[in-house]
């Protein structure tokens, strides 16, 4: 508001100047952002209400709130628009984005195997272009997408919340049928079939949140009933946007915070939320992956720490984890590989060395093994994944489903965590548990009340780290450095740099007196080992670029 303000000031005008009306449409009605809770258990409890969408005779007169689909740009208009664009990536970065980190995995199966290159993979062999309906509220034959106006919006809305009833309209059975092909876990289908279109504004929270409630009193007399809604499609359609406002507010709020060192930033993948932050103005570029159940300031004496030695350093906080959103979606170990290599793409513009603690160290392998234009090093803090000098192919790929040991897994896991998070910590901070300090535990806590919470729990039962680290960083010679706590809880650290230093002779190996997570524990050493490591490596690359 400030900008448009210093803005106008600048122009003249034959008459008076215009007056700014601020134009507010807050899903709930909450009087000021600095009252939000951190806590959405604490939230929740303030019932606060949403606010109804505004009436059609309200908006501006005249406007037409439908999208003509228009016609489909040539391939040769589409390339010319992006070389015209001065931020572009390089071309062969932007077909890493076109190959998902799963059919990689089958790609080089196939090739383990000496099968024929050409045979289809079995998601492939399923997959069938049909003729789009001339009526279709879908963006493309084959996709997902929900497009077009707010009315082919709302249509395909209430195609979706009548998912369980019969319907001889051909476009309302196109719904449903891609609502079945994008279940993908109980609910997993409503973002991903209006999640762009919310994006987007062609439809907004409130308004999906109002056409649910009023189905729900629909089929309830004109009530709500106390103990639920009454369907599957209406209680995904509310849950997914009510997570969404969360999120939201949460980011809203975190731009408002002058206490931190460093800047908080939020970037969008796939339409959901990731915090992330930057530091450092020069150098080479640095990128920071939390283990699992972190969140970016898990590096909190490690990003400037690191800066400081002449590097830019950025640090993510996982979707799933921390303040990053945590839809409604099946989580694996390609999903989170596949969010790295675009933020390396979209965000950093440039190669990196890429430092993973933990599981996030198995999610930097799997980047740099099937994007290593996009890892100049790969630096493993007490990394996930195990050596195997036997294995020679990679698993096929399996469809990860939640099982109902998952959904019971998952709540005991919480309300165990929720109880002993503290001494869990403090168990993997053994020489120095007094960095084990309120603000790690606080926020470790109040993520575990986040919407989604649980969705994200229920992926540790299906994780598949079957693929050793050997395999996936066998091609990145004299540019892995392992740094081990050899006090870990989690794992036998003496066995682990036996076999690596027996089968992976490449890798470089500190070993610290820390627990399983060294870079907190001790981070002035681990700080001091990765800047003169950036160096070394960074020498190496120019030394072979001359010759």
């Amino acid at each position: 508001m400030d900008i448009v303000k210093e803005t106008l000031e600048t122009l003249t005008f034959a008459e008076e100047s215009p007056k700014i009306v601020p134009w507010r449409t807050p899903f709930y009605d909450m009087k000021s952002l600095m009252d939000l809770s951190a806590s959405h258990d604490d939230f929740k409890k303030l019932q606060l209400p949403v606010t109804a969408p505004i009436p059609q005779s309200l908006l501006l007169a005249g406007a037409n709130v439908e999208l003509d689909w228009g016609s489909i740009p040539t391939f040769d208009d589409l390339k010319e628009f992006i070389n015209q664009n001065p931020c572009r990536p390089k071309e062969s970065w932007i077909s890493m984005k076109e190959k998902s980190a799963e059919n990689m995995f089958m790609k080089a199966l196939y090739k383990a195997r000496e099968s024929n290159q050409n045979n289809p993979s079995p998601k492939d062999v399923r997959r069938f272009q049909k003729k789009r309906l001339d009526n279709s509220v879908f963006v493309t034959g084959r996709g997902s997408s929900v497009g077009g106006g707010t009315k082919t919006v709302l249509n395909a809305l209430a195609a979706y919340l009548r998912y369980l009833e019969g319907t001889a309209r051909d476009d309302w059975q196109e719904v449903h049928e891609r609502v079945r092909n994008a279940e993908s876990r109980e609910g997993a289908s409503f973002g991903k079939l209006f999640g762009p279109a919310i994006s987007l504004g062609i439809v907004s929270r409130r308004r999906v949140h109002y056409e649910a409630i009023e189905y729900e009193k629909e089929r309830n007399g004109g009530f709500l009933s106390p103990f639920g809604y009454s369907t599957i499609s209406a209680a995904a359609a509310i849950d997914a946007v009510n997570s969404m406002e969360w999120y939201w507010l949460m980011a809203l709020k975190s731009q408002t915070s002058n206490e931190r060192k460093y800047p908080i930033r939020f970037w969008r993948w796939n339409g959901h939320l990731i915090q992330y932050t930057v530091a450092g103005h020069e150098g080479p570029a640095t990128l920071l992956v939390h283990g699992f159940g972190a969140f970016l300031e898990h590096f909190r004496d490690n990003i400037l720490g690191i800066a400081e030695g002449g590097n830019r350093v950025w640090a993510i906080t996982l979707l799933g984890f921390g303040k990053s959103e945590k839809p409604n979606i099946v989580y694996t170990e390609l999903m989170w590989a596949e969010l790295l290599r675009d933020f390396v793409i979209d965000v950093v513009g440039e190669p990196v060395h890429l430092v993973g603690n933990s599981i996030g160290g198995y999610f930097v392998s799997i980047l740099a093994c099937f994007w290593p234009a996009l890892a100049r090093s790969v630096v493993l803090v007490n990394s996930a994944g195990n050596i195997d000098p036997g294995h020679s192919f990679l698993p096929s790929s399996k469809e990860r489903q939640t099982s109902g040991a998952a959904w019971l897994g998952a709540r005991l896991l919480l309300l165990y965590l929720r109880l002993r998070t503290k001494d869990i910590v403090k168990n993997c901070y053994p020489t120095k548990a007094e960095r084990v300090d309120d603000f790690l535990i606080n926020e470790m806590l109040r993520a575990s009340y986040d919407p989604g919470v649980l969705v994200v729990l229920e992926s540790i039962f299906s994780f598949d780290l079957s693929v050793p680290l050997n395999y996936l960083l066998k091609g990145f010679d004299d540019k892995v450095l392992v740094i081990q706590g050899m006090k870990d809880p989690i794992s036998d650290s003496k066995s682990r740099l036996a076999m690596i230093k027996e089968h992976c002779a490449w890798f470089i190996v500190k070993e610290l007196d820390a627990g399983h997570c060294p870079h907190d524990e001790l981070p002035e050493e681990v700080n001091s080992i990765i800047r003169e490591w950036i160096v070394t490596v960074e020498s190496r690359i120019l030394a072979r670029s001359i010759l």
